[in-house]
């Protein structure tokens, strides 16, 4: 599916995902055109690591790894790779006398058991598994395992012969057999106790064959993928039940479970996701499972492309393995040289000319920061992922020197004077802490922190970096709003006024799901702190004063993500932050107003500042939107070339975050 995908023209990914489509018209009415294809075109650039299940030895655990030991060979759902770090609910331990080939198939036969576990079948019912691909046959296995009488379908005649073999019944339909005469004399008229749909199609029809030759009250499961045009006829006359699996089992995309490694009580869910590995691997264990015979083809690791050629072309393929070469004694390379290209031998901390780190490859550092540290001149010499395949398409992207997942030697390197940390947020703190020590001059990505501990544990090592002759390295935070063309303009005029101002920034933020790490209070620390922290700081800095207090009005909403931040500032000045996740997506996303003096200042979505009452201005327009990301990180490379301090004061880095994590703490996100 992927490989189609992938091959697929802009007009054939688009009739392939509408909902995805409806997404981008909803972008260009917020954000424009431009903005709107910048973002599609880097998003389908990006490629997809591939691969279902690895075989492999245990060479590291991480803290709090239970059950599992150094040395163990495990099955796991991790990527095609030679090293791969795989979360401890998704991996189980490989019985001895099972082969690497056969516990390959572990997480597939994982999907063809969830499935089965879900049709709930009896010692003698009979069961139609309509398409016999791998899943399909392993489905088939299953089933007959179960006490189960099989009836295969599928236009393959290969495939109904393997399954044949297995002890199903089949249907050609490549021969013109009717499945549906062949069901009714396979249960002597009574009707299929329950049917397995293991097929890939964008057609309804096996849904409605499956209904068709169901019993009253049957059972239908789809495990593969197809059309859902329903007939309520086809249901509502024989009272089926219709249900889709989710994959291996339950625990699939809970984080808390597969991240975290939280697992279910075993008295009360007693299949999950590892668990169901466990029972495949167990049949295998007792030959309960024939998977030899669905190997179509071995190839070496370095000839994956061949693997993925005969994947694509040769439809009659089943499973498809790739060897990895013995693994070496000496640890495998966490960091690889990318672009030959030496380095300036007189390059250092010590130098001026900044020289770039990236910890952190993901969507905002590839679209946007990457860019611009490239475009304004920056050598780029490393960055660094959690999982290696970002840093390394991301080094080749973009012109780094080294991609890597070795954080300290980043932090340790001579060449480098310069980090720039994209990274969850739960790791901010941490990492600019260590930064800082290093030497490094910092940018990181909003927040600074989560915590009022970490933001202490921040200013104690800033202050032990500074001296009395160079200031030390310089902390940035990336408050990219301040230095927008249009906010520029708007604290230019307001420069003449001295009355107090009143401000409300209304963010039309959107709704995310509680399930997504920014929500996690963990490692995203909410919405308010996540992003919100944006518009306190361009409140602070449109105004110019310390803020003297913050209040926040929640929402009655789990998530915590809407709510109304009230600020007061030192000169009288009161701001509002508006931040709702309740809105429509295809209203503009950011609007900012400012009453000072008899005037108002409107921004509009960062493309349109309109102004009333001001002698000698009445707008400012831009073709598309600038939010100031590209001069936010001009401003930090000049500091560091010129010497300056940090475009934006360490003392006002501390008091946004201190308002944004108080806010956050009133709000109930923390």
């Amino acid at each position: 599916m992927l490989l189609d995908f992938g091959r697929a023209g802009w007009m054939d990914k688009a009739r392939q995902q509408p909902d995805k489509v409806r997404m981008v018209w909803d972008k260009i009415r917020s954000d424009g055109l431009l903005p709107t294809i910048d973002a599609v075109k880097d998003k389908i650039d990006q490629p997809l690591p591939l691969g279902y299940c690895n075989v492999g030895e245990i060479i590291g655990l991480g803290a709090g790894v239970k059950g599992f030991s150094i040395g163990d060979t495990v099955a796991s759902n991790g990527r095609h790779a030679e090293v791969v770090c795989v979360p401890q609910n998704l991996c189980a331990r490989v019985p001895v006398g099972v082969s690497p080939e056969a516990a390959s198939f572990t997480v597939l036969g994982a999907i063809a058991l969830q499935g089965m576990r879900l049709a709930e079948p009896t010692l003698g019912e009979t069961f139609a598994v309509i398409g016999l691909g791998l899943v399909g046959l392993l489905t088939v296995q299953l089933l007959r395992a179960n006490g189960c009488r099989v009836l295969g379908i599928d236009l393959d005649p290969t495939k109904c012969a393997l399954a044949r073999v297995f002890g199903a019944q089949t249907v050609d339909l490549s021969a013109g057999q009717d499945p549906l005469r062949a069901a009714e004399d396979f249960t002597s008229s009574r009707g299929i106790d329950g049917v397995l749909i293991t097929a890939s199609t964008r057609s309804s029809d096996p849904v409605h064959q499956a209904a068709t030759m169901c019993r009253k009250r049957g059972r239908i499961v789809l495990v593969g993928v197809t059309g859902l045009e329903l007939s309520r006829s086809d249901f509502y006359e024989k009272e089926l039940s219709f249900q889709v699996s989710c994959s291996y089992g339950p625990g699939r995309y809970d984080a808390t479970y597969e991240d975290k490694g939280q697992d279910y009580p075993f008295g009360f869910v007693r299949w999950t996701e590892q668990r169901n590995f466990e029972a495949i691997l167990g049949q295998l264990a007792t030959n309960g499972l024939n998977v030899q015979r669905l190997i179509s083809a071995r190839y070496p690791f370095g000839n994956a492309p061949d693997a993925y050629s005969m994947l694509a072309e040769d439809r009659s393929a089943l499973g498809i393995l790739l060897d990895y070469p013995p693994r070496e004694e000496v640890p495998p390379q966490r960091t690889i040289e990318i672009s030959p290209l030496p380095s300036p031998s007189n390059a250092g901390s010590s130098s001026k000319e900044p020289r770039v780190a990236f910890i952190g490859a993901g969507n905002y550092a590839t679209r946007i920061l990457i860019p611009a540290f490239r475009d304004l001149g920056t050598p780029l010499v490393r960055i660094s992922s959690r999982g290696g395949t970002d840093s390394a398409l991301a080094a080749r992207r973009f012109g780094f020197r080294y991609a890597s997942t070795d954080i300290s030697t980043t932090l340790e390197d001579p060449d480098i004077n310069t980090v720039v940390i994209t990274t969850r947020h739960d790791s901010h703190a941490d990492l600019v802490c260590s930064a800082l020590k290093a030497g490094k001059h910092v940018f990181v990505e909003k927040p600074l922190c989560l915590t009022l501990e970490e933001l202490e544990v921040i200013q104690s090592v800033h202050a032990g970096t500074r001296d009395d002759f160079n200031g030390g390295p310089i902390l940035m935070v990336g408050f990219n709003r301040r230095f927008a063309p249009q906010i520029v303009k708007m604290k230019n005029l307001l420069e003449g006024t001295q009355e107090p101002k009143a401000l409300i920034m209304t963010v039309n933020a959107g709704a995310i799901p509680a399930s997504h790490w920014t929500q996690d209070l963990a490692s995203g620390g909410g919405r308010i702190i996540g992003e919100a922290c944006h518009f306190i700081d361009l409140l602070r800095f449109l105004v110019g004063h310390p803020i003297s207090s913050v209040h926040s009005v929640p929402l009655d909403s789990p998530t915590h993500d809407t709510a109304t931040l009230q600020l007061s500032f030192a000169d009288g000045s009161i701001g509002s932050v508006h931040y709702f996740a309740n809105g429509s997506r295809v209203a503009p996303k950011e609007r900012l107003e400012v009453f000072a003096g008899g005037r108002i200042l409107q921004l509009d979505n960062f493309r349109s500042l309109k102004g009333y009452g001001w002698p000698g201005f009445n707008k400012m327009s831009l073709w598309r939107q600038d939010k100031g990301q590209k001069a936010c990180v001009e401003a930090f490379l000049a500091a560091i070339r010129q010497g300056h301090p940090s475009p934006i004061a360490f003392s006002e880095l501390l008091e946004i975050s201190r308002a944004t994590i108080d806010a956050a703490a009133i709000a109930g996100s923390r």
